[in-house]
């Protein structure tokens, strides 16, 4: 029994490693079919609120606060940051990219989080100690990741078969891969993606003060994302045909994404933090990337670039010191 408790985040944080892995294969693969990515959005956040919703009711039907103006804002916001325009710039990297190259800029959340973070005074940095020193070298190492990632694409590493989707054969797209306009677009909506990721971070710490009930304020965020989106999408979407789920991938995909990526993904990161701390859970990040990229390779048979790689390991190795950094300083 000692062993299993001593091994249950380890085994939680790869169970989710493999279903966030899954969940971005099938999203890029529906869009790439042709899914409308607000739809997904909207139908995703649907979704993740069926399934949170009757959890904080049963859990905390007795403690939850009382909803104010000020903490529904905070509520509105976090959905919005943390749900609603994330996932659409996220989204709309991945119509222009990969999957593993997706991956790659998500492993930049820590460091982009802890540059905001300073200005607000909720990180420090001291220059002066070993672990402020690793901090700042590790922000600059991931930023230099990031920046090499954008800018740079590479020869391609891999033979592939793979055939560009349809919506590029008809704008003239050979099979080489992915044109560098359109994968320098992709990685602007991904940077794009992480500074707003990042900033949910900083206005959850206060959602967390204004409104302390973990569940429920977890359902209304996943409900408002769900609005925000619907709305978005009734507004620039005129046809109701874009509604309509027509394969059994998109059907699984909204499925798996809204109870594996939003729900389950949730829960067990939340617990995971509270078992072994954020240090420990965030350093399971760059698996899903390893994940994604043999899944990507093998059954997608995805383009992989010479870019891509060096860019991944200086956002892996970067990421590692800033994790390091923080462990030894306490922050």
């Amino acid at each position: 029994m000692g062993w299993c408790e001593e091994w249950k985040p380890t085994l939680a944080m790869l169970g989710v490693a493999v279903s966030l892995a899954a969940m971005n294969t099938m999203i890029k693969s529906v869009i790439d079919e042709g899914m409308n990515r607000l739809v997904l959005i909207t139908l995703r956040q649907l979704v993740a609120t069926l399934f949170m919703a009757p959890i904080a009711h049963f859990r905390e039907r007795k403690t939850r606060p009382k909803l104010t103006v000020e903490s529904f804002v905070y509520l509105f916001f976090s959905a919005l940051f943390g749900a609603s325009l994330t996932q659409y710039l996220f989204f709309l990297g991945l119509k222009y990219t990969t999957a593993t190259f997706a991956c790659a800029f998500l492993n930049m959340a820590p460091v982009f989080t802890f540059l905001l973070a300073l200005p607000f005074r909720l990180e420090t940095l001291d220059v002066k100690t070993r672990a402020g020193t690793a901090k700042l070298l590790g922000a600059i190492i991931c930023l230099s990741g990031a920046m090499l990632l954008t800018f740079y694409k590479g020869v391609a590493l891999t033979n592939t078969s793979h055939q560009p989707v349809a919506s590029e054969q008809q704008e003239g797209h050979s099979t080489a891969g992915y044109s560098t306009k359109k994968w320098i677009m992709g990685s602007i909506a991904y940077l794009a993606g992480c500074l707003t990721w990042s900033s949910w971070f900083l206005i959850q710490s206060k959602v967390a003060k204004k409104y302390p009930s973990l569940y429920s304020g977890t359902a209304l965020i996943f409900f408002l994302s769900f609005l925000q989106a619907a709305v978005l999408t009734l507004a620039t979407e005129r046809s109701f045909s874009v509604w309509a789920l027509q394969r059994k991938l998109e059907i699984i995909t909204v499925i798996v994404a809204g109870i594996a990526g939003s729900g389950f993904g949730f829960l067990a990161m939340s617990w995971c933090v509270e078992k072994r701390g954020p240090v420990f859970t965030a350093a399971f990040t760059p698996l899903v990337q390893i994940i994604v990229a043999g899944i990507d390779f093998s059954i997608l048979h995805e383009p992989l670039y010479l870019g891509s790689v060096l860019g991944s390991v200086l956002v892996i190795a970067g990421l590692y010191f800033l994790l390091w950094g923080k462990e030894q300083g306490g922050q």
